[in-house]
């Protein structure tokens, strides 16, 4: 819909998006939904959608999106066939280690993150240009998982 802040929406927005969609009626949101939710099996859509989803989602005048938020987004974005094994315990470590606001850097790398790197972490490159919270969680989850750290 091209909304610009979470939950809200302007008249202008509003119309737009359904008349885009081509919905005039509740039934025929409901039966648009499986098709809008196949749409982001697209891996170019879907990461479309996962960068909009940074900006829509944080705070007006704010240039980082607060953890809770984060948190509850990255929720809703990893599931079902999107679902990234370590989200979980990316969540978890963000609210036992981190406890701060997530930068628009942030949110981007943990996309190319999850899609990049293996779930044994064997080609994570900590030389590489992670941000420092990536560095931190890899080192988190093989201690927990008892595999070698890098020093």
């Amino acid at each position: 819909m091209n909304a610009n802040i979470m939950c809200e929406y302007s008249r202008e927005e509003w119309i737009s998006g359904f008349t885009k969609m081509n919905v005039d009626s509740i039934d025929k949101l409901r039966s648009k939904m499986p098709e809008l939710r196949a749409e982001l099996r697209d891996p170019h859509r879907y990461q479309e959608v996962y960068n909009f989803a940074f900006s829509w989602a944080r705070e007006k005048g704010q240039k980082c999106l607060q953890l809770e938020t984060a948190l509850a987004m990255w929720n809703l974005l990893y599931v079902d066939d999107r679902r990234w094994q370590y989200i979980d315990d990316w969540c978890e470590f963000l609210q036992k280690h981190h406890n701060r606001a997530i930068s628009k850097d942030t949110w981007v790398q943990l996309y190319e993150f999850a899609r990049q790197i293996k779930p044994d972490f064997s080609n994570f490159d900590e030389a590489g240009a992670w941000p420092y919270l990536m560095d931190e969680f890899v080192d988190h989850m093989k201690k927990q998982n008892g595999m070698a750290v890098d020093s």
